[in-house]
């Protein structure tokens, strides 16, 4: 199972993937995450009627900001270059899905920048809505699409 672990030298000690001698692709990668809610409260979030103020334009803010911080807070990652980025937050029957588009050209993709501003764009408005509901949950974040580079493309 460590020859599977890239992150992983032969002797089982942590180390950063070097990527420098990998071609440049496009690379695209979409993550979700999944924020649960009661009916009053989804409602109030869609029709801008929280008092904290405008949760999905800060959601998209914080999702946005966290994609540029992955490799501040994931050790292994590396900085990349992002091309760019987009947050879509859509109204589900049980809350609020929020899905995170990020691309760059380069050698390594970026998995990580989409998940984790999924995650934290649903920790963002876990925040926003606290004081009126404190049983709001998170889950599932997951990966939902990944182009470019040497395995070329998956789907969730």
């Amino acid at each position: 199972m460590v020859d599977d672990l890239t992150h992983v030298n032969a002797d089982g000690d942590v180390h950063m993937v070097s990527v420098g001698a990998k071609g440049a692709t496009d690379r695209v990668a979409i993550a979700e995450s999944f924020v649960t809610m009661d009916d009053d409260l989804r409602a109030k979030v869609f029709a801008g009627e929280t008092r904290k103020g405008d949760v999905l334009a800060t959601v998209r803010i914080a999702a946005i900001m966290a994609a540029k911080k992955t490799s501040e807070l994931v050790p292994l990652c590396h900085p990349l270059v992002l091309a760019g980025i987009s947050v879509d937050v859509e109204e589900t029957e049980t809350g609020a899905r929020i899905e995170v588009r990020v691309e760059t050209s380069g050698q390594t993709g970026v998995e990580m920048e989409a998940m984790t501003a999924a995650s934290i764009g649903a920790v963002t408005m876990y925040d926003m809505v606290k004081s009126v509901s404190k049983g709001v949950t998170i889950g599932p974040i997951q990966l939902v699409h990944k182009s470019g580079g040497k395995s070329g493309e998956w789907n969730r």
